[in-house]
C-alpha cells in the first residue's frame, strides 16, 4: 500500500522545501505584485502556485548562479513532488549586500541628481 498524495498544504510546503534547497537559489519570490503564491488557512506560501495545470514557480537567485542552470535544477526539484508540468520564472538577482536576500524590487533603485530642477527616475534624470 502506497502512502497517500500530500494535501495542497503539504505539497506547498514540500515544494517550497525543495526549491530553496537548490544551489544557487536565494528565495522564493512572491512576484512583483506579490501575485504569486498558495494560500493556505491563515498562512500563505510566496513563489510557489500549484494549480490543477501545472505548478508555477518564482524564485530569487543569488549573483553567482547561472541562471538556466539554476532554473533547470529547480524544475527537476519539483518534479520529484509533483505531477503536473513545472514552469520556474526567475524574478530577481539576490544583492550580494544583503547576504544573499532578495531585493523584491521591479528594477534599479532611481538615482538622485545633483541639477536644480530635475527629478530622479529608473534609467535617468528627468529634466521639465
Amino acid at each position: 500500500m502506497s502512502p497517500a498524495a500530500p494535501s495542497g498544504s503539504d505539497r506547498a510546503d514540500l515544494v517550497a522545501d525543495a526549491v530553496v534547497a537548490v544551489d544557487g537559489v536565494a528565495s522564493l519570490h512572491g512576484g512583483m505584485f506579490g501575485e504569486i503564491g498558495t494560500y493556505l488557512p491563515g498562512r500563505r506560501v510566496a513563489g510557489v502556485a500549484i494549480r490543477d495545470d501545472g505548478t508555477e514557480i518564482h524564485i530569487a537567485v543569488t549573483p553567482d548562479a547561472v541562471v538556466r542552470e539554476t532554473a533547470d535544477a529547480v524544475r527537476r526539484a519539483v518534479r520529484a513532488v509533483v505531477d503536473t508540468p513545472v514552469h520556474v520564472v526567475v524574478e530577481d538577482v539576490a544583492s550580494p549586500s544583503d547576504g544573499g536576500a532578495a531585493t523584491g524590487s521591479a528594477g534599479p533603485e532611481p538615482t538622485g541628481s545633483s541639477e536644480p530642477g530635475s527629478t530622479s527616475a529608473p534609467g535617468g534624470t528627468l529634466r521639465p
